[in-house]
């Protein structure tokens, strides 16, 4: 026998009368709270001289790691990405002359502590050429929650097959076959300000320090699906 859950010529190792098949499946969704904010930084420099530009970028780049760095054990990661300067070219005129050069350096930063996550944004948004994107949040990949969620999948497809079972007035002998047949991480979520955090970072000057912004960690969905086979005590029909 086979659950309203099995798939129209997916191929099944069959039952006897004696041993009639189970086949069901389980599932679970839970909702938590996000234990990781990454956030990215890109640091840009522009000038006529090429030394001048790298000059700025290194200035500006300590600056901002200085600044991540000064949050201590709320930064559980920072790496530095992408490192470019670049020449660029004039439009018009013959011959390749150089118009300026554009410098950038991409920081990306990790953080377990939510509560100083706003102000620090803000104030790396108020330095110089400093744009940030994010945050992005999500669970430690060794994080408990997924275990949690196949062990509930696992117990909703136990349970399925039990009442099965008892609707034809029998019981589960054994278990055949246990497959993880969808488990997934929790859904990507990124905070939706970062237009605004560009316009700060735009701004030439700020008159004061600018307010800290006030982020609200969302709730992640965790999922896991498993496929199960039972066999049954023969039921009396």
């Amino acid at each position: 026998m086979t659950s309203p859950s099995s798939s129209p010529g997916e191929r099944r190792p069959a039952g006897t009368p004696d041993a009639p098949l189970l086949v069901v499946h389980g599932e679970a969704e839970l909702e938590v709270e996000p234990e990781l904010a990454r956030i990215a930084v890109m640091v840009s420099a522009r000038g006529r001289d090429r030394r001048s530009t790298l000059d700025d970028l290194t200035r500006r780049n300590a600056a901002a790691l200085d600044l991540i760095k000064s949050y201590g054990d709320a930064v559980a990661r920072l790496s530095t990405g992408v490192f470019s300067v670049a020449p660029e070219l004039a439009e018009r005129g013959r011959g390749e002359r150089v118009r300026s050069y554009q410098g950038r350096v991409q920081l990306t930063a990790e953080f377990t502590d939510f509560t100083v996550l706003g102000e620090l944004v803000t104030r790396l948004a108020d330095l110089e050429l400093t744009r940030v994107d994010g945050p992005w949040w999500s669970l430690r990949p060794d994080s408990s929650v997924h275990g949690e969620a196949r062990r509930r999948a696992v117990a909703d497809a136990v349970q399925r097959a039990r009442e099965y079972a008892s609707a034809l007035g029998t019981s589960l002998a054994a278990l055949v076959e246990l497959a993880d047949t969808g488990t997934e991480g929790e859904e990507p979520y990124r905070a939706k300000f970062d237009r605004g955090i560009r316009r700060m970072a735009a701004a030439a000057d700020f008159a004061e320090a600018a307010e800290p912004l006030d982020l609200e960690p969302p709730r992640l969905r965790v999922t896991a699906r498993v496929g199960a086979q039972f066999t049954m005590a023969p039921p009396r029909l």
